[in-house]
């Protein structure tokens, strides 16, 4: 029997990136996270996984190779945190001399360790121009510094039937070989939001179900005011200008298109409101909408307890 191809995790937050490379039969190594949320929420979906909940940056070699065990290393995965590349103007400093993006480093750090076959980097889209184009070619540059071939593509999740407009750019490098595949587009029509959640229960404001994470946030009468005024697909635009929130994020006080992929989920989604029920989505539908089966349970919704 062909042993399964190994990966380790690192950053691996919930465990997202973890289930994809399980359903595709690879076993873990270890994972590494440094949020106590985020850990919580993989090690019940992951009891078997060893799970470090530590600073990347605080792990020395000696004990990468002992959670290994000295197995080979197929795929190291993860997503490094990024806040330093976004600075704009940033010509003439060079992307890794910033201290914020010491955690790229850090992930090609274990990838010297570990020398895995290959290994899957994710980051968010336009990294992919930054800096006119420097900053990619940094990070290629560390990698093919350590002996790997090294490919990168920004890539949309609703392009293989997830509900979500999510672009993100992955590089992928490997030990074996310069010709490197990307995944290519695998639906002719997009996956809509309403596809994809039209079935959990009708919620009120406030209400909860039986369906793990499917708890409607509290809102308040103001707020429900203004969202009551908001159509399939509006905006901000259609409250009455008396009450009408003037500025701020365009993403906030927008309705869900009922048609279309849902747009990219981030951090706060309490003033993007469901398409046809007057609330924000719930946790269960944003990972519902990003492709998390039913059964995947996060279980800390610090999310729910703003009830602007």
């Amino acid at each position: 029997m062909n042993k399964k191809p190994t990966y380790i995790d690192l950053f691996c937050g919930a465990g997202g990136f973890s289930l994809g490379f399980e359903q595709m039969g690879y076993k873990n190594l270890f994972s590494i996270d440094i949020e106590p949320n985020y850990c919580k929420t993989y090690q019940s979906n992951f009891p078997k996984h060893l799970l470090i909940q530590k600073d990347i940056s605080n792990i020395g070699e000696d004990e990468i190779l002992a959670f290994i065990r000295n197995k080979k290393v197929d795929v190291v995965i993860g997503g490094p945190p990024c806040q330093g590349f976004s600075m704009a103007g940033n010509i003439g400093r060079k992307f890794m001399e910033d201290s914020r993006n010491q955690l790229f480093k850090e992930f090609a750090r274990v990838v010297a360790i570990t020398k895995p076959t290959y290994f899957v980097m994710e980051n968010v889209a336009r990294l992919f121009t930054h800096n006119q184009g420097r900053t990619k070619g940094e990070i290629i540059a560390l990698f093919e510094e350590l002996g790997y071939n090294v490919a990168c593509q920004i890539v949309n999740s609703a392009d293989f039937g997830v509900a979500q407009i999510r672009k993100r750019v992955l590089f992928i490098g490997n030990k074996i070989s310069n010709h490197i595949l990307f995944p290519q587009k695998s639906v002719s029509k997009y996956k809509t939001i309403q596809q994809a959640i039209q079935n959990f229960p009708i919620l009120k404001s406030g209400e909860k179900s039986l369906i793990p994470n499917h708890v409607a946030m509290k809102h308040s009468a103001q707020m429900l005011e203004k969202m009551s005024y908001i159509s399939n697909g509006g905006n901000r635009l259609e409250i009455p200008v008396e009450i009408r929130p003037q500025s701020g994020d365009v993403r906030k006080y927008i309705r869900y298109n009922s048609e279309e992929p849902a747009v990219c989920i981030t951090g706060d989604m309490r003033k993007i409101f469901h398409y046809s029920q007057n609330r924000a989505l719930t946790v269960r539908e944003l990972a519902k909408i990003q492709s998390f089966p039913d059964d995947f349970i996060l279980k800390v919704l610090p999310y729910l307890n703003n009830n602007k």
